[in-house]
């Protein structure tokens, strides 16, 4: 499959700054609910879609920015030798346009040049695919509960010494 080179060129990651707090929230808030999930599980889900400024300080975050815009960001969590992608999240009318593809190259690029050798993703069950399509791989699922309902989020990995995210 070939890159869409016009919009990966013209995306810039940069490290992301506790100013960009609200940026951030904004878009993944905007992302969770372009799935079509209703308003009560949004509200529910708030605090998980909140980006804090001690987040961003703590933690490693970077924007993807377009025109001087900030349009996505990803952030990762250190553990050993194995770190989670925390979020990833791109502006509803970008999906699709690279934007997610350029996070996440950057964003295995950044934990391999750390020294991570695996990358977990706990993913919304919307999002799968594009990770699966990015190289990670299915190694189970988290349950947990919405409405006294069972609801099941995919555990995907992927291995950073054997694989590059280059341009899948």
């Amino acid at each position: 499959m070939l890159c869409n080179m016009s919009v990966l060129d013209s995306v810039t990651i940069a490290r992301a700054s506790p100013a960009d707090d609200a940026a951030l929230s904004a878009i993944a808030r905007a992302a969770k609910a372009h799935w079509g999930y209703p308003a009560y599980l949004l509200k529910q889900w708030s605090e998980e879609l909140t980006i804090t400024p001690t987040f961003i300080a703590e933690n490693e975050t970077f924007k993807a920015l377009m025109k001087g815009s900030v349009v996505g960001f990803h952030a990762l969590l250190e553990f050993g030798a194995i770190w989670r992608l925390e979020h990833l999240w791109v502006s509803p009318e970008l999906m699709g346009e690279g934007v997610g593809r350029a996070l996440f190259r950057h964003a295995t690029a950044r934990a391999r040049a750390c020294g991570a050798s695996r990358l977990t993703i706990e993913s919304d069950p919307h999002a799968e695919a594009f990770y699966r399509h990015m190289g990670a791989q299915r190694v189970g699922l988290a349950a947990s509960e919405i409405d006294g309902r069972r609801r099941e989020l995919p555990l995907l990995e992927f291995d950073l010494m054997r694989q590059s995210s280059s341009c899948l």
